[in-house]
């Protein structure tokens, strides 16, 4: 049910690293919970985060919640998408509903995120 390739957080946040690079969005089980995302407060480009800081705000019908940094990084890019169009978050995300992309500072720390198995196990 959650891609076998990503690496997932308590926060409901998954990582896809590629090319150095790290894709960050809110996982399947977040995007349901929240309901129809309705805005996102995103970060700017260049800014640099530590591991469970908070990088954003995602509002939805329900609920606001602030988006956390699964590992240390700088923000290399910021899906410009979710502007128009935040239901991207619940149509697709680990697709085109992608948040921020990051440069990860320490890949190291990639070890201390949970597998696809043991985040399903968390959120049964």
């Amino acid at each position: 049910m959650y891609p076998e390739n990503l690496k997932y957080t308590e926060d409901h946040e998954w990582v896809r690293v590629e090319n150095g690079k790290a894709y960050i969005g809110v996982t399947n089980y977040a995007q349901d919970q929240l309901g129809d995302v309705v805005f996102l407060e995103l970060p700017e480009e260049g800014e640099e985060y530590e591991m469970g800081e908070s990088f954003g705000v995602i509002e939805s019908v329900k609920t606001v919640s602030d988006l956390f940094m699964p590992v240390d990084g700088k923000i290399a890019g910021v899906n410009e998408k979710l502007n128009d169009n935040p239901e991207l978050i619940n149509e697709d995300p680990y697709g085109d509903g992608w948040v921020v992309v990051i440069e990860i500072r320490d890949e190291s720390q990639l070890d201390q995120l949970m597998d696809n198995q043991t985040y399903e196990k968390t959120i049964e």
